[in-house]
């Protein structure tokens, strides 16, 4: 066993192993090092950019996902373009600006992104502190007897370097995980599913359309994937029939699937059969060659032992105080990057910089009583709504992403990022194949050119 060096908890300096270089490992990583913490972060990958690195190479992956050992990460597909504007997606004090040479687009494409994560990793200073293709095996307290001492807690972590096969034990002051949540694929349960002979595989490893030429594709799922990856097969394919839970869609799918004559919208699958006949909901039924399943993704930390304190319950992971820290564990061991539907970096930089504190000592969390209360009250408010629980973590709501930030003094979402988000969001929904490149932005830019932060850095 390796004992990484750990200080007197006096010195407020702690040891961190932060899990995941992407987008949350990185901004929390930046800011431990800010604070003066000893940062080890491991990534199963080669290089920094989690989610955005993108993996063309999925030929030999398990199409469902269902295999535990995955060695596929990213769910990012080769077309893929960002789907808000690049000015509201960057950290407070590295904005993602428009590089010549490079992708300018507003909307630009997903390496562009993952270009912008290796810029923030290099002028911060972060690559030295990243061990890459480990992968992270086991996260357990080193001491269960110390639970309820914030003093004593320390974290057993062991890696495993995947060239090598060499297993390394270390244990740490505090945990960061930070390893992401779109990995893991999310599968209906339809019946006949097991039977079907034909080809079924989930958006994770949709990479291009060519595989689907002169097919009859069925695609199960009317997100943001589900209508990218069908518009961008009905070039390809023989038919797309796009299944939705609900056929009140929005105008703009609707002027595309007018706009296509083998583009179908299709209500939710009733069952499938072994000769490769699909039936839905309302009786009718096509024979496919094809299922492709953009049914989004599950929650999983298959590393984390926490004797149940933190568990994953139909998408729900809990009990987290405020999506991030466990009552009991807090806080050394936080999560960054949980929540969804919400102005992503700007928050996980919320994140960062309130982990940061406490680990130094210079804030601190309401009793574990009380944070289970505010969970409790919490849950029940989601029920009260109506909410099914594997919603929990979709936020969709600016004020509570300002309510997080009065946690730390951190600022507030800037009045131009709010309202670029929702006229983003807003042109999608009525013009979804042309939205990302028919930005009409000269009033925006009247308005938006007076804020100080975004004026600094905007460049026409």
């Amino acid at each position: 066993m390796v004992l990484a060096t750990s200080e007197p908890f006096k010195s407020q300096s702690k040891t961190v192993c932060v899990i995941g270089a992407g987008p949350s490992g990185l901004v929390s990583a930046r800011e431990l090092k800010k604070e003066g913490h000893k940062v080890v972060v491991m990534e199963q990958n080669h290089d920094v950019g989690g989610q955005w690195l993108y993996q063309p190479n999925v030929e030999e992956e398990d199409p469902l996902g269902k295999n535990k050992t995955s060695k596929v990460h990213s769910s990012v597909y080769s077309s893929l373009r960002l789907a808000t504007p690049r000015e509201i997606m960057g950290f407070s004090d590295f904005p993602f600006n428009a590089k010549k040479g490079r992708d300018t687009r507003r909307f630009p494409g997903h390496e562009e992104l993952c270009l912008y994560l290796k810029d923030f990793c290099q002028v911060f200073g972060l690559r030295e502190m990243i061990r890459f293709n480990v992968r992270v095996e086991f996260v357990g307290m080193v001491n269960e007897d110390d639970i309820n001492d914030d003093r004593m807690k320390k974290w057993m972590v062991k890696s495993v370097e995947k060239k090598s096969g060499e297993v390394l034990e270390e244990v740490f002051d505090a945990v960061v995980v930070a390893s992401g949540h779109y990995c893991y694929p999310r599968l209906p349960s339809i019946k006949g599913m097991d039977l079907w002979k034909r080809k079924q595989l989930h958006g994770h490893v949709y990479r291009v359309p060519d595989p689907f030429r002169g097919e009859v594709v069925v695609v199960v799922g009317c997100s943001v994937s589900g209508q990218d990856i069908s518009i961008e097969l009905v070039e390809v394919a023989k038919e797309v029939h796009l299944s939705a839970k609900t056929l009140d869609i929005p105008p703009g799918l609707s002027k595309v699937i007018s706009k296509h004559q083998n583009l179908y919208l299709r209500p939710q699958i009733k069952s499938l059969e072994e000769d490769g006949q699909v039936i839905f909901e309302d009786g009718s039924c096509i024979v496919a060659d094809t299922i492709l399943y953009c049914t989004g993704y599950d929650y999983k930390f298959p590393f984390l032992e926490s004797e149940g304190r933190v568990e994953v319950d139909d998408n729900r992971v809990g009990p987290l105080f405020e999506h991030t820290f466990s009552p009991s564990l807090s806080p050394s061991l936080s999560f960054v990057g949980i929540p969804r539907k919400l102005i992503g970096f700007p928050f996980f930089e919320s994140q960062a910089k309130w982990i940061t504190k406490l680990l130094s000592g210079k804030t601190s969390l309401p009793s574990c009583d009380e944070m289970m209360q505010s969970i409790s009250e919490f849950y029940r408010s989601k029920e009260a709504a109506g909410i099914p629980k594997r919603y929990t973590h979709d936020l969709a709501d600016f004020n509570y992403s300002d309510k997080y930030a009065d946690y730390i003094g951190f600022p507030h979402l800037e009045e131009w990022r709010r309202k670029l988000c929702k006229s983003a969001i807003l042109n999608s929904i009525e013009n979804l194949e042309t939205y990302r490149d028919s930005w009409e932005d000269d009033d925006f830019l009247q308005e938006t050119l007076q804020d100080p932060y975004f004026s600094q850095f905007y460049t026409p």
